[in-house]
Order: C-alpha cells, then sequence, then structure tokens
C-alpha cells in the first residue's frame, strides 16, 4: 500500500494553532504518513508535531509548504491522486472502494482547509469528497476518512521506536516507557524493553 499525506491549507498564527496541531495528531494516529502545512509559518506547530512523533514514533514527517499550489501540482505530476474533503463533495460512501484501490498503487494527498476555500483548490483535486454534508470540523472529517479508507488501522497501528506506549487498561491510566529513555536516576529491573513510567487511577 502506498502512503498518505496530509495538506493543511491556510494556518493562520494566532488562530488555528490548536485544530492545525489536532489536523497533525490525528493524521498521525489514524495512519498517514505525514502532514504539510501551508499559510502561515508557525514553527511553534511544526515543533509540536515533531516532538509528538519523536516521543511517540513514527515515521511521521511534518513539513511546511511555501506555495501549496505548486506543492498540489508536484504532487499530481508525481502520479499522486490528490483528494479534498469538502461538505460539497461527492459522499465517501460512493467513492470509497475507488479510493482503495487507487491507494493500493499511488501515493495520496488528503486537502483539508481553513478558512474558506480557493476554488482552484476544486479544480485541481482529483476527486472532492465529502464526509456528510453538514457543517463540521476538519479534524472530524479527517478522522472519518482515514478510519473508512484503511479499515480502522488507528486501533491497530504501532510505532516500533515510540519512546511511551499505553498499555490500554479498564480503570487506569498505565504508560510504559523505553528503559534507555527512564529518568535520570530511576531503578532499573532485570527485565528487557520498557519500564513501567506512570500507573494512575484518572
Amino acid at each position: 500500500m502506498s502512503g498518505i499525506t496530509v495538506l493543511r491549507l491556510s494556518h493562520r498564527i494566532g488562530r488555528d494553532e490548536r485544530v492545525t496541531t489536532h489536523v497533525g495528531l490525528t493524521a498521525r494516529a489514524f495512519g498517514a504518513k505525514g502532514i504539510a502545512i501551508a499559510g502561515d509559518y508557525d514553527p511553534g506547530v511544526l515543533e509540536s508535531l515533531r516532538r509528538v512523533t519523536e516521543v511517540w514514533g513514527g515515521p511521521f514527517e511534518v513539513q511546511y509548504v511555501g506555495d501549496w499550489r505548486e506543492y498540489l501540482r508536484s504532487a499530481k505530476s508525481r502520479g499522486d491522486l490528490v483528494v479534498h474533503l469538502t461538505m460539497y463533495g461527492v459522499p465517501l460512501p460512493e467513492v470509497l472502494e475507488e479510493l482503495r484501490r487507487a491507494l493500493s498503487e499511488r501515493n495520496m494527498v488528503v486537502v483539508v482547509g481553513s478558512s474558506k476555500v480557493p476554488r482552484e483548490v476544486y479544480e485541481l483535486a482529483d476527486l472532492n469528497v465529502s464526509i456528510g454534508n453538514q457543517p463540521h470540523s476538519e479534524v472530524a472529517a479527517l478522522a472519518v476518512f482515514l478510519d473508512r479508507l484503511l479499515d480502522g488501522l488507528v486501533f491497530r497501528i504501532s510505532f516500533p521506536d515510540a519512546r511511551l506506549r499505553v498499555v490500554p487498561h479498564p480503570r487506569r491510566k498505565v504508560v510504559l516507557r523505553r528503559r534507555e529513555e527512564a529518568l535520570a536516576g530511576a531503578e532499573k529491573d532485570r527485565s528487557p524493553g520498557r519500564e513501567a513510567l506512570n500507573v494512575g487511577n484518572d
């Protein structure tokens, strides 16, 4: 299977830091290979997403794009499929199998907007796809799109190089840290691999 990169359009410093960060977190957790952020250059958001990848594992590429039009044209020239998520597009269930077949052979760029999306995005996209036709969050749209497209990969995905790993538990938080990343001075047991970092009830 080829890879998915999310293109986040029109990021605005002072307005979009939280949502853009959540777009990146969702992209990584749900199976995309990276995010490209267009709009205002925001080193804080880029560093935040890179730091999450460093701690929780990758690979996941984080990059800034100065010219989103050129980025999309270059992607299309390489043969990538450009998919724009919009409430005005074709309902996802109608094109889901087509998208899965395409992803088995080609890389995919998934475009999500911020402020008003330029008409040119609709024209450059190979497919304009809707996750319902009601107003909603771009984070929600991306999560539903990736979950359906990748058949629930979010529940199976793992990152072998992660420093931290959550162990599901019905009653408490259990987070494991790789041995070599243990807090300075912490006593190390003889078991290989990982040690418990935090166990809590909330």
